[in-house]
């Protein structure tokens, strides 16, 4: 449903997107992952035709981006970074404005967003402005769904937004790819990686791997620890000065340890922590994340 190939794209000195080459699946829930400045946006705004690539070429359902701008823009649906919808509409003014456009009526389609729309129906004439983060969210996506698209585009949709309307929002999200719809999802969140079919890690305009979640996580091939403390910045300090010490790094509430042997001697590590001034130390093997790849790949990259 939608095929890249060699896309590149730069601003000055800065190459936002390096030989950009993916495919998405028809119904597959396909996930860009990356932190800002990676080039999501950027690729994003190239696929929904808002700006032209340098080099390479791009196909949506069959549609070229360029010779065919006009017919993808009527069939894709897409929620860009940004929040965009009219804030001095209501919920319903919004709603009926982009079915206009696309020459529809929210009647005639109503079945479409049903799942989604329901949620935020009981305020459909409050100000699109006097929204919640989360209620926006589900509004823009009803605006995306309107015209009824086989594809859907949305840039970093859960950025901003609670845990709780990013959870309700992934499973609206695969609700729809349930129903046929293929959809390509950017996002900063790695946690989120895993609620897809297939991802591609991207770190200033590269790919870095592409596979379904697990086999990512599985490919990492280091024995991976998680250390606690009661502090938190001593002890990634003193962890990275220990001589077998081969990746160490902050996680949350607690430092992702490797080591340069296949087979570390954690007590030994655990008593130079402690030889150094911590205090009530905590190590445990854990499995690695989306998050502990991306970090070995960015390493690798440089």
């Amino acid at each position: 449903m939608i095929r890249i190939e060699h896309i590149e794209k730069t601003y000055g000195d800065v190459k936002a997107l390096q030989d950009i080459t993916f495919e998405v699946k028809e119904s597959e829930l396909f996930g860009l992952i990356g932190p800002d400045g990676a080039g999501k946006s950027t690729l994003f705004r190239i696929l929904t035709t808002l700006i032209l690539p340098d080099n390479g070429k791009a196909e949506i359902d069959g549609l070229d981006i360029i010779r065919d701008f006009k017919k993808i823009r009527t069939s894709v649906g897409y929620m860009p970074g940004q929040f965009s919808l009219y804030t001095d509409l209501t919920v319903k003014e919004n709603l009926e404005f982009f079915a206009t456009v696309f020459g529809t009526t929210i009647e005639e389609n109503y079945h479409l967003i049903r799942d989604v729309y329901k949620q935020i129906e009981p305020f459909k004439n409050r100000l699109t402005g006097r929204l919640s983060g989360g209620m926006k969210q589900k509004l823009a996506l009803s605006c995306a769904l309107i015209h009824e698209p086989r594809i859907l585009i949305l840039d970093e949709p859960t950025t901003g937004v609670d845990a709780v309307s990013r959870k309700e929002f992934w499973e609206l999200l695969k609700g729809l790819k349930e129903k046929g719809i293929t959809i390509l999802v950017s996002t900063p969140y790695m946690d989120e990686a895993m609620l897809c079919d297939r991802v591609a890690l991207i770190q200033n305009g590269k790919i870095l791997t592409i596979d379904i979640p697990k086999r990512i996580t599985q490919a990492y091939g280091k024995k991976i620890f998680a250390v606690r403390g009661p502090d938190m910045y001593k002890l990634l300090r003193d962890l990275r000065k220990f001589p077998s010490t081969d990746t160490a790094f902050p996680f949350g509430q607690e430092l992702h340890y490797t080591d340069k042997n296949d087979n570390p001697d954690m007590v030994a590590i655990q008593k130079y922590l402690v030889s150094e001034g911590n205090t009530a130390v905590e190590i445990e093997q854990i499995e690695p994340g989306i998050e502990d790849v991306f970090m070995k790949l960015m390493e690798r990259s440089h």
